[in-house]
C-alpha cells in the first residue's frame, strides 16, 4: 500500500447507500474476473480479494468464476452468481458495452455491482475501483517520449503504438493516455493497432508487418501492457533486428522485468493487483453493510476509487520491485537474467 496513493480529486464525493442495510452475514460476494490470458487474476487478484473478505467479513462466501475472454460465458457466469445470491458482484468485464446490461440487470434485483478494473461507461455502475488508467497510458507513452530526447533521436521520427483490446473501456482510456503524450511530443505515429483480447500472438503478427513495412523507421513501440510488448519484442527478434527500439509494457510480470534486466523492455508499470482487490472488498462489504462510501474521483458517472502506479525502467526495477518486496530477487533472476541481475545491483 506504501508504493501507491490516491489520485485526489478536487472535492470529495461521497455515496449515500440509503438507511435500508443489506445482511452482512453469510452473504456471498462474486468476483467475475475477464479472461485467462493474463495470469494476474488467479495468481494475484482473486488471491488479493479472497484474503481481505477473510479478514473483513469471515462468515461471506465468496465465489470466483472467469469468463475466459467469453462475453456470453460472462454473462452466464453472471446470472448464476446472482441465482447463487450474491449480494455483491465485483465485476471486470470482457466487453465494457454489454456488461451495461449486467449492471442493469443486477440493479433491477437489488444487486450491487462493483466495476474492476476496467469501467462500465454505458451503466453507472454502484463503484468502480481500479488504477488510473489513463494515467498510466500517458505514463509509459511520456517515459518513452523522454528516453528518446535522452538518446538524442531527432525530431519527426517514428513510433507505433500498440493499444489493448477494442472491447475493454480500460484499454481505451490507456489508448487515450498514450495519445496525450505521443501527440505532444516531437514523434510521429507510423502506425497503432487495437489488439484483439489483449492476445499477445496478435500483437505479435501486427508488429511483424509493421517491422516489414517500416523497418529501422521505428524507433520506439508504445505497447499498452507486458502482453502486446512482448508480442512486439519477438516480432522484432524475429525479423532479426539488431538495435532493438525501446519498447513499453504494463503490469510487471515476471517476463517483462525480466526483459527489462536483459535490456529488451524498456519500461512497465508496476501495480501490484492485491491492493486494488483489497480495495474492492473493502468496498463490498460497506455495500453489504449499507454504510456510504467516499470516493476519491468519479468516472463515467460512477464514483471512484483510482490508484496512481510507478513507471519501472531499469534504472529504478531494484528499488521499486526488489526493495519494495513486490517481487523476490530468486523468482526473476534465474537462468539468462543472473548476470544482469548482478548489474543492475539486484543480486550479489
Amino acid at each position: 500500500m506504501k508504493t501507491l496513493t490516491y489520485l485526489l480529486a478536487s472535492t470529495g464525493l461521497a455515496l449515500s447507500l440509503g438507511s435500508a442495510a443489506l445482511a452482512q452475514e453469510n452473504a456471498t460476494v462474486a468476483f467475475l474476473m475477464p479472461d485467462q490470458a493474463s495470469t494476474r487474476y488467479e495468481q494475484h487478484d482473486y488471491p488479493g480479494f479472497k484474503a481481505e473478505m477473510e479478514k473483513l467479513c469471515a462468515s461471506c462466501t465468496v465465489i470466483y468464476q472467469n469468463a475466459n475472454a467469453d462475453v456470453a460465458l460472462q454473462q452466464q457466469q453472471f446470472n448464476s452468481v446472482i441465482a447463487q445470491g450474491a449480494k455483491v458482484i465485483v465485476l471486470d468485464p470482457v466487453d465494457s458495452a454489454a456488461a451495461a446490461a449486467l449492471v442493469e440487470i443486477a440493479q433491477s434485483q437489488d444487486v450491487k455491482v462493483i466495476a474492476y478494473d476496467r469501467p462500465i461507461p454505458d451503466k453507472p455502475a454502484d463503484y468502480y475501483v481500479s488504477f488510473d488508467n489513463q494515467g498510466i497510458g500517458k505514463a509509459i507513452a511520456q517515459s518513452l517520449v523522454d528516453h528518446l530526447k535522452a538518446k538524442g533521436v531527432p525530431d519527426g521520427a517514428g513510433v507505433l503504438e500498440i493499444n489493448g483490446s477494442p472491447t475493454d473501456a480500460a484499454a481505451g482510456l490507456i489508448r487515450d493516455g498514450i495519445h496525450e503524450a505521443l501527440e505532444a511530443s516531437p514523434y510521429k505515429t507510423l502506425a497503432e493497432f487495437d489488439t484483439p483480447e489483449w492476445a499477445p500472438p496478435k500483437a505479435q503478427e501486427w508488429a511483424a508487418g509493421q517491422i516489414t513495412r517500416f523497418g529501422d523507421e521505428i524507433k520506439g513501440i508504445v505497447a499498452a501492457n507486458d502482453g502486446t510488448g512482448g508480442g512486439a519484442i519477438a516480432a522484432l527478434k524475429a525479423a532479426g533486428v539488431k538495435e532493438m527500439p525501446p519498447v513499453t509494457g504494463n503490469d510487471a510480470t515476471i517476463a517483462a522485468l525480466q526483459l527489462i534486466i536483459s535490456g529488451d523492455q524498456y519500461n512497465t508499470i508496476s501495480k501490484p493487483s492485491e491492493i486494488v482487490a483489497a480495495a474492492a472488498a473493502n468496498v463490498a462489504v460497506k455495500l453489504l453493510k449499507g454504510e456510504m462510501l467516499e470516493a476519491t474521483h468519479k468516472l463515467y458517472e460512477t464514483p471512484s476509487q483510482l490508484f496512481v502506479p510507478a513507471v519501472v525502467t531499469a534504472e529504478n526495477i531494484k528499488a521499486e520491485i526488489f526493495d519494495k518486496g513486490i517481487n523476490k530477487p530468486d523468482e526473476v533472476c534465474t537462468g539468462e537474467y543472473v548476470e544482469g541481475c548482478r548489474k543492475l545491483g539486484i543480486i550479489n
